[in-house]
């Protein structure tokens, strides 16, 4: 079976949607079973989520969005456990030691391991008041999130309820993981938001961007101080949004939906996003164009990516590579501004990869008995990794070779310097292109032995590892049979040094590394 073989790819985007309804629902009534005074206690509406998540489409359950918002909420669930532990445990040094490894290998996407450990180490002084804390930011984020979703839901529930009033604290500050701007309200699931009139917005600075939504039976209100605003009035199952509606901006159509782009996120020299900004219709065309290619040149490969990107967030930083998150499914951030055309086109790729292999993984245990261990020598980051991400750069660069491969085909024939003209490429671009595709098959080379190795005389790799691992080869195989013709011409061109330079320090590194040097387990 192919590795882009897309029916059984569509298949696993339908299980995950019923495993994150599934996921939602037990999430519930756990909160309700098992943590009813610690859920009291941060005024979670449970019952509300519950509401919420049978009111949702199924197949809004694989939008990034609402995995995001699920997959926090059973974070703050996993949260809730400990700190219930906590109030028993007896050895709390241990406790703490084992919080924090386990921290270290589950939540290196989030932040929660500096909420806890802000000093970087094990800390048992103080632990119990920043998980508190924490859990009180992640119940906050949660419902403020879940009112707007769908605000005729909220305003219902309150008034079949008979309450008065439902007040929620929240913040209209930034949100650079969703790319909100400072000063908006986040609706619905496609990335639209709402704009805080002047008035809010100068109540705002006062505040410190702290609001507290009260939702009545006619409508939710914004109010900050002596300030208040109506933000969504409604009757029924209808209403209207009464401060301005802002819709995302759609790149293209595809068959599976459109693709959106959002708001652009700024970074400063630290590298660190400081700000969020509306995104030049220049960039959308960038990326229009640069989706358009690789539906021409690789039609297997843009199958995918229609299937599994769905929204692009730009960002402007320089020496900050494009990213992803796997518990947002379908969000890209590319970094559009320090890179050219041919970047842009492998970033899309790169960035799906990861979707696709994120989907992989929710489904499939593809190792084990690794314990974290950094002893696999990374040809991208040259230096140790773990198995996990050995196996997700070996991934991620099998496709990009393959990106590479198609498009150096593309290029060839009768009309292929007219069609990659058009792409807004150059002739440098197709040497590069060609030079990027033989470094990749390297590299990934090198890295499959260590997979190899790691199936073979660790037992890390399970039976579906190894089968993805065989299909990475195999393409990996037939990429290479391609594009060696062009070998001899890459290493007489302006980048030959670099990839003879690049298989030395290969060589050296297995000089060096060997299969792997195992540390103590």
């Amino acid at each position: 079976m192919s590795v882009l073989e897309l029916q059984p790819l569509a298949h696993l985007t339908d299980e995950f949607r019923l495993s994150m309804r599934r996921l939602l629902q037990d999430l519930g009534r756990e909160l309700q079973a098992d943590y009813p005074d610690l859920s009291s206690r941060l005024k979670l509406p449970v019952g509300f989520f519950q509401l919420l998540g049978r009111s949702l489409k199924v197949e809004t359950y694989s939008n990034w969005k609402v995995v995001g918002w699920i997959e926090t909420l059973n974070d703050l669930v996993y949260f809730l456990d400990i700190l219930q532990q906590w109030a028993s445990e007896q050895d709390r040094r241990e406790f703490t030691e084992q919080l924090f490894a386990e921290c270290q290998e589950k939540f290196f996407e989030n932040s929660y391991l500096a909420d806890l450990f802000p000093l970087g180490r094990q800390r048992t002084t103080g632990l119990e008041q920043r998980l508190t804390s924490l859990c009180h930011r992640l119940a906050q984020e949660l419902t403020q999130e879940s009112l707007f979703f769908n605000p005729a839901l909220t305003v219902n529930w309150c008034r079949q309820r008979k309450l008065p009033r439902w007040d929620v604290p929240g913040l209209l500050e930034a949100n650079f993981e969703r790319a909100e701007e400072w000063g908006v309200v986040s609706v619905g699931i496609a990335g639209e938001w709402c704009e805080a009139p002047n008035e809010v917005r100068r109540a705002l600075t006062q505040s410190s961007g702290h609001v507290t939504f009260q939702v009545d039976g006619s409508g939710i209100s914004v109010k900050i101080g002596r300030v208040a605003s109506l933000l969504w009035t409604g009757w029924g199952t209808q209403g209207e949004w009464r401060w301005n509606r802002q819709t995302a901006v759609t790149a293209l159509e595809t068959a599976r939906g459109p693709v959106m782009v959002g708001p652009t996120l700024v970074y400063g020299k630290d590298r660190q996003p400081r700000t969020v900004v509306r995104t030049e219709q220049k960039r959308v065309g960038r990326f229009s164009r640069a989706w358009r290619t690789i539906q021409q040149a690789w039609p297997e490969g843009h199958a995918v990516l229609a299937l599994l990107t769905s929204r692009i967030v730009p960002f402007k930083a320089k020496g900050v590579v494009s990213f992803s998150y796997r518990h947002r499914p379908g969000l890209s951030f590319i970094n559009c501004f320090d890179r050219d055309n041919l970047d842009l086109i492998d970033d899309l790729i790169h960035e799906n990869s990861h979707h696709h292999l994120n989907l992989l993984l929710r489904k499939y245990v593809m190792y084990h008995g690794d314990h974290n261990q950094q002893i696999f020598y990374s040809p991208w980051r040259r230096s140790l990794r773990p198995l996990r991400g050995i196996l997700h750069a070996t991934f991620t660069f099998t496709m990009g070779a393959m990106l590479f491969e198609r498009l150096s085909v593309w290029a060839s024939g009768k009309s292929g310097a007219t069609r990659w003209k058009r792409a807004g490429l150059t002739q440098r671009d197709l040497q590069r292109a060609r030079y990027r595709c033989l470094e990749e098959v390297e590299s990934v080379r090198y890295s499959l032995q260590d997979l190899h190795y790691a199936d073979h005389h660790l037992g890390w790799l399970t039976g579906s590892g190894r089968r993805m691992i065989g299909q990475l080869a195999e393409a990996i195989e037939q990429v290479e049979r391609s594009i060696t013709p062009h070998r001899k011409a890459v290493l007489a061109s302006t980048f030959g040094p670099a990839l003879r330079r690049h298989v030395k320090e290969l060589r050296k590194a297995r000089m060096t590394y060997g299969p792997v040097r195992l540390g103590k387990v």
